[in-house]
């Protein structure tokens, strides 16, 4: 399933290179006008990829257990089951 996902949003890239996008703004005041997917839709993608992957990175390399759970700091006991770990 995940091959046909990527392979329908490749087909609607190159619709959309092809025959571009319309205004969402309305800037040009008519109807019809089309942005042309270069430069505008790759400049505007790659620059939330890029504010996208530098929040990723400052949390990874400077805050990475922010996310963790508490149970992990706990050093390990083999001769204790945990609390929350009971029989069903």
């Amino acid at each position: 399933m995940p091959f046909v996902i990527v392979g329908i949003i490749l087909v609607h890239l190159a619709f959309l290179h092809m025959r571009g996008s319309s205004d969402p703004t309305k800037v040009s005041g008519s109807f019809g006008y089309k942005l042309p997917f270069h430069p505008y839709f790759i400049y505007k993608d790659a620059f939330g990829l890029l504010v996208a992957l530098f929040v990723f990175f400052w949390v990874m390399y400077y805050y990475p257990n922010l996310l963790g759970h508490s149970d992990n700091f706990i050093p390990a006991n083999p001769l204790v089951t945990p609390a929350h770990i009971v029989p069903e």
